[in-house]
């Protein structure tokens, strides 16, 4: 009997309901620190903004020609613009980009119900004209010739037109410097805290050009991260030679000469309707995370 009782309790406690047993693990509310915050840190957040005017520049106009024959409104709308092709390209391709695109639409007869409400036979063999549309888009790389494109595009008589629009391509150069700037603001907050908290900022940790390392959901788990990793395999490309320095005023005026005796040319009277354009400025920020130890 007691060897019965002995077997039976040894079976329940190796039964497989109880060898499947699970025991529920609670999921990590936060990930172990980053290697720079394995001592006391300060991390300070550099801001800075300029105003800096815009070096880009779009205008675009819509030119149209309406025949009976579709070769023919082909031809008149392709004439128009390659007047003003010829003209635009007088200021070179490196300073005003220009893109063409043609559309067709069919312009169908046309009948009055007996409501006076106008309808079109919308039928391939009711066609009474073809409209060809013209679309000329130009980028404007050097903001300086922004009223005169701009001119030359009206003077081409276009049936319609988009307003000049500006936007701001920062450089190389000036984005280093903004990030510098950003460093130093950084610093500068750093010592400030740090005088008010009665230490010291030591030695820098990490410079975060994404400024993630100074957010505060840093330890989360899951976060994303712009950090981590192995801290020597990351390699800093070489900057890019930087761009071309602005034609001299003497070069501008050439540029400008030219085009002008181009337009007249083609029969386009460029200093007619030569209007004031003026690019506005543009907001740059920059920010950057560096981490310091304390004390």
């Amino acid at each position: 009997m007691r060897l019965a009782f002995a077997a039976l309790a040894l079976a329940t406690l190796v039964s497989p309901a109880a060898a499947q047993t699970v025991v529920p693990v609670t999921p990590r509310a936060y990930d172990p620190a980053p290697w720079w915050m394995d001592k006391p840190i300060i991390a300070s957040t550099g801001y800075v903004w300029t105003e800096v005017a815009a070096n880009r520049a779009n205008a675009a106009a819509t030119y149209e020609a309406v025949d009976k024959d579709l070769s023919q409104a082909q031809k008149a709308a392709a004439d128009k613009v390659r007047a003003l092709g010829q003209a635009l390209a007088a200021y070179g391709a490196e300073k005003v980009r220009v893109e063409t695109s043609f559309r067709v639409q069919p312009l169908y007869e046309q009948y009055r119900d007996r409501q006076g409400e106008v309808n079109e036979n919308r039928r391939a063999d009711q066609i009474e004209r073809y409209q060809v549309v013209a679309e000329v888009r130009t980028e404007i790389r050097d903001v300086r010739l922004a009223e005169r494109v701009y001119a030359t595009l009206m003077a081409a008589k276009p049936s319609s037109t988009r307003p000049v629009t500006f936007r701001l391509e920062p450089e190389n150069e000036t984005r280093t410097q903004m990030f510098r700037l950003a460093v130093e603001d950084a610093r500068r907050r750093a010592s400030l805290a740090t005088d008010a908290a009665g230490t010291l900022v030591g030695a820098v940790k990490l410079i975060d050009p994404t400024g993630r390392a100074c957010e505060t959901d840093v330890l989360v788990a899951g976060a994303g991260r712009s950090y981590g990793g192995d801290r020597d395999a990351y390699q800093v490309a070489p900057p890019p030679p930087p761009p071309p320095p602005p034609a001299p005023p003497a070069v501008m005026e050439d540029i400008t000469v030219t085009a002008a005796r181009r337009a007249r040319e083609v029969g386009l009277n460029v200093e007619a309707i030569q209007l004031p354009v003026q690019p506005p400025l543009q907001r740059l920020e920059a920010r950057a995370c560096v981490v310091y130890s304390l004390g």
